[in-house]
């Protein structure tokens, strides 16, 4: 079964962004992750990109990676849906996702955070290394945490790509310096 991880032990002074979905798609969002050097990893849903998928190419270009939020982010898959379903949202977006940008995701996130041991296991069949939670979010203009008031090291921080992106990036930003963090791809920490 594939582990699932909120956050990383580390002593090191960073923290993990991850953003969902791939709803808004605006050159303002691009703007503002190469404005601030920003690296995250980008849990994508074909429910959202097929329109346009190219665009999440150019944050690519900027040293993000994509990441596996399933064909139809059903948020309820985890209660409603059988293995063999659940295998064919992980392993169908995987491939959807190799095919669109040459790299096969290596980590699942489930819509809405349910997640079951049917589903770690469909997860790890289909190649994926980890689930992927958070232990904070950046949503309306504001940091919201499960654990103390701030971002600790190895902290797995939840954004999503909508239109208060920009607000949602700085109250993160404004975090990470307040807490003397720098950013670095989970990928990174999880491979190296």
């Amino acid at each position: 079964m594939a582990p699932v991880i909120a956050n990383i032990p580390t002593k090191q002074n960073v923290v993990f962004l991850t953003i969902d979905d791939g709803a808004f798609k605006d050159q303002s969002v691009v703007d503002m992750i190469k404005q601030n050097g920003v690296r995250a990893s980008l849990f994508l849903s074909k429910a959202f990109i097929a329109s346009n998928p190219d665009f999440f190419k150019q944050i690519i270009s900027l040293g993000s990676l994509v990441e596996n939020h399933t064909i139809g982010h059903d948020a309820n898959m985890a209660k409603n849906q059988d293995y063999d379903q659940q295998k064919a949202e992980i392993c169908g977006m995987a491939n959807y996702e190799a095919e669109h940008y040459g790299r096969r995701p290596i980590f699942f996130r489930p819509s809405g955070g349910a997640y079951s041991d049917t589903m770690r296991r469909a997860a790890a069949d289909c190649g994926m290394k980890a689930i992927v939670t958070w232990i904070a979010k950046a949503n309306g203009g504001s940091m919201q945490y499960q654990i103390g008031s701030k971002l600790r090291p190895g902290d797995i921080v939840l954004m999503h790509f909508r239109p208060e992106f920009k607000q949602d990036m700085q109250a993160f930003l404004n975090a990470q310096d307040a807490a003397g963090l720098h950013t670095e791809l989970l990928e990174d920490l999880i491979i190296n």
